[in-house]
């Protein structure tokens, strides 16, 4: 086995710059949340909380359909098929892009009766709607967004997307307080702020990576070439949504048990939203480097099937895992330490800081094992085996989650929905460890394309 420092290298040149990519992502959307409590008031953020849930369905099947495509991209890669990296990418923006057009008029004509089936408290509806609207009809953009920069990443280039991060994080910071309050002349847009802010630094973020693209002659410029695959290559979409659909589905099927969470969460008021809110940002700090090593080991693991060397995956593994204990057990730590004053950032009211402080300490440490489960299903999906580390994930998520959530809600309240994640996220790093261990493992591994 390599020596430490040997695997360490490859794997950080890569997980820093996607990491930091994440982090100024949820940057823009933690600060805009700042910008909404303390300029407009708490009720702004629970009005932007309650759509959270939507929007991570909306993004959560086309990121899930983007990993099928970046299985095969990486493995293009790793070969030196660079056409076929094309034609995957032309092939997936397409399905992608129509996907997109159907949310946004959908979500436009219905956005708020959509809100009134998530119990939406009544006093955030019109707030939330208004916000809601604007989101989903600029989905379209966000999904070219989110899978040029996941693409991108499938070919080892995690830099240039970071680049786009910064420009895209430095415009939304910039308009949100803007659009608050009104300057430069411009109407004050209260809760939609948030959402013009978001949109318009998304649209600079993809002309600008479109037109550094082509100034590289990169293989996923938008060019002639690529214009013409995206007419969709029959073979190629079938293989794409053979890999992607499923993990598409356990990412829907984890949105839309967020969306029953978030539905009895809105049962105990405005208050409780709120509180969701803000432990959700902290959380996904949390989760960031978490997801990244995952992505980060099923990139090189399709990498390296590519490349015919499926027998470093193993390898592979245990560097993502050691990885995950130190920096996503690190952030854990520091978050029990700062919690009080990571909720503030959010909350001002007193009875609501103690609140969301409170649900903080009881779902946080789980973090390491959702980590860890990811590890194990990012190494599997990197060869193709997809369905089975989604079948475990679905069955955590809906034999256990939901039901946990729904029973200890009523047995101790509020507390009861949170305490349902460290749950779930244990049975899920115990049951994707096994399968890996016990049945992948085992299997004889071969290039899909």
């Amino acid at each position: 086995m390599p020596a430490l420092s040997d695997r360490l290298k490859p794997f950080l040149a890569f997980l820093g710059p996607m990491m930091l990519s994440n982090v100024l992502q949820s940057l823009f959307g933690t600060i805009n949340n700042v910008y909404l409590g303390q300029m407009i008031g708490v009720d702004a953020l629970a009005a932007v909380s309650v759509f959270f849930p939507v929007l991570f369905f909306f993004i959560a099947f086309v990121m899930g359909l983007g990993s099928g495509a970046t299985v095969l991209i990486g493995q293009a890669w790793g070969a030196g098929k660079l056409d076929r990296v094309k034609a995957v990418a032309g092939t997936t923006f397409t399905v992608a892009l129509l996907l997109g057009l159907t949310i946004a008029i959908g979500g436009g004509l219905f956005g708020r009766q959509l809100l009134i089936m998530l119990a939406t408290p009544p006093d955030i509806l019109d707030a939330a709607d208004g916000y809601a609207r604007i989101m989903m009809v600029a989905m379209p953009l966000s999904f070219v967004y989110v899978l040029l920069t996941g693409m991108l990443r499938g070919v080892g280039d995690t830099v240039t997307p970071l680049y786009a991060l910064i420009l895209s994080t430095a415009t939304g910071l910039a308009l949100t307080p803007v659009f608050i309050r009104g300057w430069l002349g411009l109407p004050q847009l209260g809760v939609a702020s948030a959402a013009w802010a978001s949109a318009i630094s998304a649209s600079f973020a993809v002309l600008w990576l479109s037109f550094e693209l082509r100034r590289r002659c990169h293989a996923l410029a938008f060019d002639a070439a690529f214009l013409r695959a995206m007419r969709p290559d029959g073979a190629l979409l079938r293989t794409v949504l053979r890999l992607g659909i499923p993990s598409a589905m356990g990412m829907v099927v984890m949105s839309l048990a967020e969306l029953v969470l978030i539905g009895l969460v809105n049962g105990f008021g405005s208050s409780a939203t709120a509180a969701y809110g803000a432990v959700g940002q902290v959380m996904s700090y949390a989760q960031f480097p978490a997801m990244s090593i995952a992505i980060t080991v099923s990139i090189f693991g399709a990498q390296a099937i590519g490349r015919g060397k499926s027998g470093d995956i193993g390898t592979i593994v245990r560097t993502g895992l050691e990885l995950n204990l130190v920096l996503t057990g690190g952030l854990v730590a520091l978050g029990y330490l700062f919690s009080r004053t990571l909720m503030s950032f959010f909350i001002t009211d007193a009875a609501v800081l103690e609140l969301a402080q409170g649900l903080l300490h009881i779902v946080l440490w789980s973090t390491v094992l959702f980590g860890m489960a990811y590890v194990f299903s990012g190494a599997m999906r990197a060869s193709g085996t997809v369905w089975m580390p989604l079948l475990i994930s679905i069955f955590a998520i809906t034999v256990i989650e939901v039901p946990s959530a729904f029973l200890l809600s009523r047995v101790i309240g509020l507390e009861g929905i949170w305490a349902a994640y460290p749950i779930t996220f244990g049975a899920m790093f115990l049951l994707q460890m096994a399968y890996y261990r016990l049945v992948w493992h085992k299997k004889t591994i071969r290039r899909l394309i």
